[in-house]
């Protein structure tokens, strides 16, 4: 029987999603735990794959297991008891046989969260950019990526697609103010914390934190937002501005649709 899990994971410990060499990982971790419960080797298929230091909310996996304990109550609170703090499960669930938590899903949505003073409580969580950044700039520049587009420009070397064609249906920064700050009085002003929200039907490796140092770029007023269509044209990640680091990156939702194969609801 199939079984969709939805679990939520601080990276910072561990080399991504998936499973690699002498490295800990989100996956490595969920099938030794399910193991251990279920008694028996469990493979677990997520997603997706986020690089290392990356964070997920709601992430969702699947698996296959015999065993009638995973759709049991009390299952979530003892897988939750053998893994480590920084992985949190919210729902272990019976899903339909065709149902494939890669394959499935047809949009995800990734945030990237940037501070621009220092914060001690945003270490970990955000990336903290010190530069003068003009935001209009950066949201004409971001529109610039909407619609179907080779993204081979924003992708690691060696990432493996067979693919660089995504389409983006969303992309754009907006000013938050954290908890700390508007519930704690913590000292901040309009602008010192702001966020990428950015919707595709699919990423390439390092893409996400890529197209963030890009708009960085002209952010600052290195280039313009014309410019964007420019290194969208030519394919080459050397013209692209540099990665920012990925404390500040979260997959937050996995959308499934309301059409085929579910997950049983339509935002995840």
């Amino acid at each position: 029987m199939r079984y969709r899990i939805v679990l939520s994971y601080d990276g910072s410990a561990f080399c991504g999603w998936q499973i690699q060499n002498d490295a800990p990982s989100v996956q490595g971790c969920l099938q030794k735990a399910l193991g251990t419960l279920l008694g028996g080797e469990v493979s677990v298929t997520g997603a997706g794959r986020t690089d290392t230091g990356v964070h997920a909310v709601r992430y969702v996996a699947h698996f296959d297991s015999d065993s009638a304990n995973p759709g049991a109550e009390g299952f979530c609170y003892k897988l939750n008891a053998i893994l480590p703090r920084s992985i949190a499960i919210h729902e272990v669930a019976p899903a339909p046989e065709d149902f494939h938590a890669r394959f499935s899903a047809t949009e995800r949505t990734y945030r990237y969260f940037l501070h621009r003073k220092k914060d001690p409580f945003m270490e970990g969580r955000s990336y903290r950019c010190g530069y003068p950044l003009d935001v209009d700039a950066m949201n004409r520049a971001a529109r610039l990526i909407l619609g179907t587009h080779d993204f081979s420009c924003f992708e690691k070397t060696g990432g493996g697609n067979k693919t660089s064609i995504c389409t983006v249906t969303r992309a754009g920064w907006e000013s938050y103010r954290p908890d700390h700050a508007a519930l704690l009085g913590y000292p901040a002003a309009d602008g010192d914390y702001l966020v990428f929200t950015i919707s595709a039907d699919r990423f390439l490796r390092n893409m996400v934190r890529a197209v963030v140092g890009t708009l960085i770029e002209i952010g600052r007023g290195r280039h313009e937002p014309e410019w964007m269509l420019e290194v969208l044209q030519s394919g080459s990640r050397g013209r692209a501005g540099e990665s920012v680091p990925p404390q500040g990156l979260f997959l937050c939702r996995v959308d499934y649709g309301r059409s085929g194969s579910g997950a049983g609801e339509a935002e995840i």
